[in-house]
């Protein structure tokens, strides 16, 4: 019922009647919208798929269960409860990045393979439905060689050309958007600007862009975006700079957040904007958690850069020196922040070892880390390489990592590793346009995060990092459905 509806029913015998059905009617609301009440689910059915370690669970319909009245739940009940009338974020897209690296493999493959691996990733009935991709702008650590676009010193870029791209990196993604009908949405990163352009005369061991080049550099990222949607790759969304505090022995470039501020309120943002590129969302920082809040408040509170900014990226390697990962910091980043947008851009297991092709912690990191940044705000999560050899490359710097899936390029076989089966629990049952619920568990061995689909279904994630199963209840509004969580497990639950 509108409130016009409400006004109209204002005699005095139905004043309070209508009133009464007005509040009835009125959702709960979140950011000033709408969202639907609970209804009743008793009698709905609950699916449950499961990827388990020492099982043949694969993504597989394991159970149904059905809702039935639940009231107050007891305190030795262990439950996941779920509020449907309370939205967040809408999801944009779950991905990875396709690499020099991952199109040099894939290109080796035999061509049953190729399209058993674009159907793994991109087609959503057969594969877990991929939407959303990365890539590099020049070359980065997971290329075969060092290169740009540009001759040495052509400041005018009169020589920019994309032709390395056109033998590996552009056939791939065209057969991947292919495969996703089109749906596919990319977003491109620098690792580093040419080493003529930077004070040390390299692309890599950090660096910084001489302020002379500031507007050359800005116009090399329009060069590409441009390029790439000749080819017919439209480009959804750039970062800045990969990693802009990381000075590695490969393709990296040193901004404070003082000058990324300024390169992009003088440079970026006003030459996106000039050549017709506003709608490309721009995304800042693109490096780890541990620092992402103080890179937000230098960028966010000047509002000249901040207009320009649709949101900040961030990769998980803070825990590289022994500690752990720390998701409240998005968290901290979205609350002070909330009109702003939060992508996770990067993350892999490095370094590569064949011996831990099957390790399951492998998965359970990718499920960690994706319950807690949803639950904390974010909007589209990136794995890094979708596909790397079996030695963890190509790399130039033999910075070898793993990936979701490997393969062997002697023989030809994809190896498909537990994490892609993890992120599949994500991907292939969620769309773009899903809006994140409350969803929270009684228990700490169980991790949950939720969301309501496009289509009216409910899709909860419930994630069992321990040894022993665990028997809960998925409780929504007085309705309870009896589910187990099988020991090292992860399932997705589909209410229809």
């Amino acid at each position: 019922m509108t409130f016009k509806d409400f006004i109209a029913m204002t005699t005095k015998r139905s004043l309070l009647i209508a009133f009464s059905l007005f509040v009835w009617s009125c959702d709960h609301t979140k950011n000033g919208q709408a969202v639907p009440n609970n209804s009743s689910l008793h009698g709905k059915k609950v699916y449950v798929y499961t990827t388990a370690e020492s099982t043949s669970l694969r993504l597989t319909l394991s159970d149904t269960a059905s809702f039935e009245s639940h009231g107050q739940p007891l305190e030795t009940e262990i439950c996941v409860f779920v509020d449907l009338s309370v939205t967040f974020q809408t999801l944009i897209g779950i991905g990875g990045a396709i690499t020099d690296a991952s199109a040099e493999t894939f290109a080796k493959l035999p061509e049953t393979k190729q399209r058993e691996l674009l159907n793994a990733y991109y087609d959503k009935k057969s594969g877990i439905g991929y939407t959303f991709a990365r890539t590099n702008i020049n070359s980065c650590d997971f290329s075969s060689d060092v290169y740009t676009y540009v001759s040495d010193g052509d400041a005018e870029l009169r020589s920019f050309n994309i032709d390395h791209d056109r033998k590996f990196k552009i056939p791939l993604f065209k057969k991947a958007i292919e495969t996703t009908q089109g749906r596919l949405k990319t977003f491109v990163s620098p690792w580093s600007p040419p080493a003529w352009m930077k004070d040390n005369n390299s692309m890599i061991q950090g660096g910084k862009l001489k302020p002379e080049f500031y507007q050359s550099w800005a116009n090399y990222y329009v060069k590409f975006i441009n390029a790439y949607k000749a080819e017919g790759i439209p480009v959804w969304g750039l970062t800045v700079q990969n990693e802009p505090m990381a000075k590695q022995k490969w393709e990296s470039c040193i901004y404070t957040a003082d000058e990324e501020r300024d390169f992009v309120k003088n440079f970026l943002g006003p030459t996106l904007r000039k050549n017709g590129l506003s709608d490309c969302k721009l995304i800042a920082w693109d490096h780890n958690r541990d620092m992402i809040y103080q890179r937000a408040q230098t960028l966010y509170n000047d509002p000249a850069a901040a207009q320009f900014i649709w949101g900040l990226g961030f990769h998980w390697y803070e825990d590289w020196s022994g500690g752990e990962q720390v998701f409240d910091n998005v968290k901290k980043v979205h609350e002070s922040w909330p009109e702003k947008n939060l992508v996770f851009t990067e993350g892999c297991h490095s370094p590569y070892d064949s011996k831990n092709l099957s390790d399951w912690k492998l998965g359970e990191r990718y499920g960690q880390s994706m319950i807690n940044d949803l639950n904390n705000g974010t909007v589209a999560w990136t794995d890094w390489n979708i596909l790397l050899d079996e030695q963890g490359g190509p790399n130039h710097v033999l910075n070898f990592c793993m990936a979701s899936v490997h393969a062997d390029t002697k023989t030809g076989e994809l190896i498909y590793t537990n994490a892609y089966y993890y992120i599949g629990h994500f991907s292939k049952f969620l769309d773009e346009g899903a809006k994140r619920i409350s969803s929270s568990a009684s228990r700490t061995p169980l991790k949950t995060v939720g969301f309501t689909r496009a289509d009216g279904k409910h899709v909860v994630i419930v994630m069992n990092d321990s040894s022993k199963e665990i028997p809960y209840y998925l409780w929504i509004a007085n309705e309870a459905a009896k589910v187990m969580a099988l020991p090292h497990s992860i399932s997705t639950l589909i209410i229809n």
